[in-house]
Order: structure tokens, then C-alpha cells, then sequence
């Protein structure tokens, strides 16, 4: 167990440089913030750099700092907290991650984002993708950072329940992905996409879904097997992307 007091200490200094991607990209480490995600990061054996909480926190999430070996922990008053947190109310706990390998191994059913770059978008279809049984998501280039605040945020925890990849040339992958017979579908507006209903459930899949105003690109909606669209049953002209991902992965 460790105890800092000052807000000039290096470490508080170079641990709050990790609200920058550069400084994220630098050390291979990232912030999550609250007691879910912390608990979710130790249940599923996580790279844990280190926990960070207050003395008011040691009391409150005794029974999770229990799971931890007490070196991996730091305790700090709450002026600091703020400083590493990137919330206005912080909650009492936040942890220091070491980023995972990227496993290159493709899923049974994943799901692939097309520069999507809304973070809460982004985190919103990972954890959508958990939940409906996808096991990976692939990160196209020009898609917003995995690793910053409010992706992981909106993550709750299913960061570390899917395989992720970031970053990735997406018309190499998905011709990679073809040879191997994975059946790739995207959503689009024209004359030759089908329902979604018409598919049915897949067992192995890879669903690209595109950017918000741009939707998928035409490079990528020229390589894939199948095109879908949802119908709309209302006035509404669109869905935003994430309850789209929701709605097709939830039943191909």
C-alpha cells in the first residue's frame, strides 16, 4: 500500500497525463473509473496496474480491495482523486490499467465499426456486443479511442469480456476474413439491401456498422456478402448507430 499526499508528486503528474491518447499510446496504460468497472477488470484477471482510492474508499469497497494484493494500492485524499478522475462527481476508486495484447485470432461473431467516432457510440456497441453474444469487435481506422474516458465509461466492464482490435485496415480484413468463409454483412440504404429480418441468426458473422452521418463506406460495402437495412415502422428517417448495432446483432 502506498500513500501520496501532494498534487505535485511525479506520479499524480504522470498519471493524469493518461486523460491524453498520447500519453495512452506511450505506456500502453489507461484510466477506468467507479466500482463496477474496477470489479469487473479484477473478476475477469485484467492487467491492473494499480487501484486508487481514498480512506473514505478503503471503508466503502473494503470487500473488492480484498481481491487485490496490497501493493497494487494507492491511497490519495480526494483533491487528488479529482485530479485523476475526469468526472465532476468522482466515485471513491479508479485503477490504473495496463493495456491487453491485441489478440490477432478471428471471433465466432463479431462486430465490425467503420469510423464511428462518437466515444459513447463506440462504447455503447462494445457492451452491446457483449450482451448479445458477440465475442469481438474490430476498430476500423478513424474510429474514436477505445482507451479514452467516456468509451470506457460507457463500457462497463465489457472491455474485458470481447476480444478488441483497434486500428485496423478494414478492406484487408475483411477480404482476410472472407477466404476463411465468415459470412460478412453491412447496413446500407439501397436498392440492394434486404431487411435484417431476412437473414437470421448466423453462427459465425462479421457485421460492419458505419459512421454516424456517413453510414458504411462504399470501399467497404463492395466487399461484403450481404447488405441490410431496418425498416422503419415510424417517421423517424434513421437510427443512431449504436441502437442499429443493437437491433441486428441482437437477431443475426
Amino acid at each position: 500500500m502506498k500513500r501520496i499526499e501532494s498534487l505535485t508528486n511525479q506520479w499524480v503528474k504522470d498519471t493524469k497525463k493518461l486523460h491524453k491518447k498520447k500519453y495512452r499510446d506511450l505506456t500502453n496504460k489507461f484510466i477506468i473509473e467507479g466500482e463496477h468497472s474496477v470489479q469487473e477488470a479484477i473478476e475477469s484477471k485484467a492487467d491492473v496496474d494499480v487501484i486508487v482510492t481514498t480512506d473514505k474508499g478503503i471503508e466503502t469497497y473494503q470487500s473488492l480491495l480484498n481481491e487485490i494484493n496490497e501493493d497494487k494500492l494507492v491511497i490519495v485524499p480526494d483533491a487528488i482523486l479529482k485530479q485523476l478522475s475526469e468526472l465532476p462527481t468522482p466515485q471513491e476508486i479508479i485503477a490504473v490499467m495496463n493495456k491487453q495484447e491485441e489478440s490477432q485470432s478471428l471471433g465466432r461473431k463479431m462486430l465490425v465499426l467503420d469510423t464511428v467516432q462518437d466515444p459513447g457510440n463506440v462504447g455503447t456497441m462494445i457492451r452491446t456486443a457483449d450482451a448479445a453474444g458477440y465475442d469481438q469487435v474490430i476498430l476500423g481506422e478513424g474510429c474514436a479511442d477505445v482507451y479514452q474516458s467516456k468509451v470506457q465509461r460507457a463500457l462497463q466492464g465489457s472491455q474485458f469480456h470481447v476480444s478488441i482490435l483497434t486500428n485496423v485496415n478494414l478492406v484487408q480484413w475483411i477480404n482476410e476474413v472472407k477466404e476463411k468463409n465468415i459470412v460478412t454483412i453491412a447496413t446500407a440504404l439501397d436498392e440492394t439491401a434486404m431487411s435484417y429480418e431476412e437473414i437470421g441468426e448466423q453462427s459465425s458473422v462479421a457485421i460492419v456498422m458505419g459512421n454516424e452521418g456517413q453510414g458504411v463506406s462504399q470501399e467497404i460495402l463492395t466487399l461484403v456478402d450481404k447488405k441490410v437495412y431496418i425498416p422503419m415502422k415510424g417517421k423517424a428517417e434513421s437510427l443512431n448507430v449504436a441502437i442499429a448495432a443493437g437491433i441486428v446483432m441482437f437477431e443475426i
